[in-house]
């Protein structure tokens, strides 16, 4: 059976076709604002607020740096200097805003968090997380600026904004405008999984890099097929999953994660992290040293407070 009537058999049939439609139409803007890319480099540069020369000049410049992962090694940051970053604010409020991504994808959106995102997987028999090798340097330039393309602008101020929003050959992990970037370029993709979870029971959601697929049923035939059609999908839209190490399948007696909260009876901070910062309050409140400052340690009771008031509604 040919690749491409395989995964329409698997994923969800006509649903999961409606489903990937719905991921093309997302890519246009909200506005009435033609799509055929009429939209030029004057129209950029009046929207951006800087000149067409401003915008032929601009040229990429980053400071790399590495910081060390939780789960070993070091990541590659690229954070552009000030002028760059400050253009790039710009596209991130006035270009991209206007555009929407898929409702599963969670991270970086308005109105959504690490507390919303794991409020869809709270009180299930089934979890699967599952991450995405090199997200951000997955999308590489040539497909930013098709996109572009693809929304209205012309050839050319579809060049500049890829110019101006990629790195290296792909969205850099440090710029403003990347992981909006990264949400919008993954519309079709968060659409074939969202598709594919309906077929076999499941809810579906996307944080960055990191994807949660949960079944109010532990039905073994339904997670395998879930977890080996995401590979085969996530091959087709050009991406790659992590290693088996970074594929974790938990049930109701195992403890159930999700970007980082427990998510078995209610959304909240592993138990050891709340011991923890009881335990630093208490040194604060007695004058003992402390692992944290009040400024850290007010940070981490704000995170609280959040997830408390966003899975309360």
């Amino acid at each position: 059976m040919p690749r491409a009537r395989f995964l329409l058999r698997h994923t969800g049939g006509i649903l999961g076709f409606f489903d990937w439609l719905f991921g093309l139409f997302q890519t246009r803007t909200e506005s009435r604002e033609p799509a055929d890319g009429t939209r030029d480099v004057s129209e950029l540069a009046r929207r951006l607020g800087v000149t067409e020369e401003d915008l032929r000049s601009a040229r990429p410049a980053y400071k790399e740096f590495g910081l060390p992962k939780r789960s070993g090694g070091t990541r590659t940051i690229a954070s552009p200097e000030p002028a760059l970053k400050a253009l790039q604010r710009r596209v991130l409020r006035r270009v991209l805003a206007r555009l929407r991504c898929h409702p599963a994808a969670t991270g970086f959106e308005k109105h959504y968090s690490i507390a919303i995102n794991a409020l869809a997987h709270v009180h299930k028999a089934v979890v699967v997380r599952m991450d995405i090798l090199n997200f951000f340097g997955s999308i590489k330039a040539d497909r930013v600026q098709r996109y572009f393309q693809g929304v209205g602008w012309n050839a050319e101020a579809a060049r500049l904004l890829t110019g101006i929003c990629t790195y290296g050959g792909a969205l850099p992990q440090g710029a403003p405008t990347s992981p909006r970037l990264s949400n919008l370029l993954s519309c079709r993709l968060d659409a074939r999984l969202n598709a594919l979870a309906k077929r076999y029971g499941a809810t579906y959601s996307r944080y960055a890099d990191d994807m949660t697929f949960s079944w109010d049923a532990n039905v073994s035939l339904n997670v395998h097929a879930v977890i080996r059609l995401t590979k085969l999908i996530l091959s087709d839209e050009g991406y790659e999953i992590h290693s088996r190490k970074k594929l974790h399948v938990s049930r109701r007696h195992d403890r159930q994660i999700v970007t980082g909260l427990v998510v078995n009876e209610r959304v909240n901070l592993p138990r050891e992290t709340r011991r923890r910062l009881r335990a630093i309050g208490h040194h604060h409140r007695i004058g003992r040293p402390a692992t944290l400052t009040p400024a850290q340690l007010a940070g981490w009771h704000a995170i609280e407070a959040m997830i408390k008031k966003q899975t309360s509604r």
